[in-house]
């Protein structure tokens, strides 16, 4: 089964563009704006829609759910519905706190590990779909909350590392949904952190 459904996880507003916990959100914008696609809010899903007309007779879909992270899956699960497919066909960017900044894992198992957002996606959706995992993984202050970690934004060392990766992650995308999940996992789960000097 293909991919056909790209979601980026994140919070939407103002005030948490930027953040840590919305680079599922900056991911898929950048694809959007490399393939030249236009955002537009379907209420009926609670997410914000872009279509791209890969070639003739397919059609891809990209989301943002503007439901809240903690809420992302029932969004989610509207758009697979409506679109009648199964939770294979669904890729999910989002951010990860187990890989290292800069990095990007692939895989399609596991629990949520404490990830709210994929936490819903198993409840509305179940398990099965692509997880394309951001690395935002970085010492914090011992004193420093973990939700206000993931909701502050990048420092400037790691912003110029998030900036400098961000057309890797493009491509990796483009390579999970023309090669599928398989090839996209060997080729990006090697990567190792120095690769960042040289995105």
């Amino acid at each position: 089964m293909s991919v056909s459904l790209i979601a980026g996880l994140g919070n939407p507003g103002r005030e948490y563009a930027g953040t840590r916990h919305n680079l599922g959100f900056t991911v898929v914008d950048a694809l959007a704006a490399a393939e030249g696609l236009s955002w537009k809010h379907e209420p009926r899903f609670e997410a914000d829609i872009a279509r791209w007309n890969v070639r003739p007779g397919v059609t891809r879909w990209l989301a943002k759910p503007q439901t809240y992270m903690n809420d992302s899956g029932r969004a989610l699960r509207r758009l697979l519905d409506f679109h009648k497919l199964p939770v294979e066909a669904l890729a999910v960017a989002y951010d990860d706190l187990t890989i290292d900044v800069g990095l990007v894992k692939v895989t399609v198992r596991g629990s949520a590990g404490g990830h709210n957002g994929v936490a819903s996606l198993l409840e509305h959706v179940g398990s099965g779909f692509v997880r394309y995992r951001l690395g935002i993984g970085a010492p914090r202050p011992a004193a420093m909350d973990l939700a206000d970690f993931v909701l502050g934004k990048f420092s400037p060392s790691e912003q110029t590392i998030i900036d400098q990766n961000l057309n890797t992650f493009v491509d990796g995308l483009r390579l999970l949904l023309d090669s599928g999940y398989s090839r996209a996992m060997n080729t990006l789960n090697r990567r190792k952190t120095h690769d960042t000097d040289q995105a």
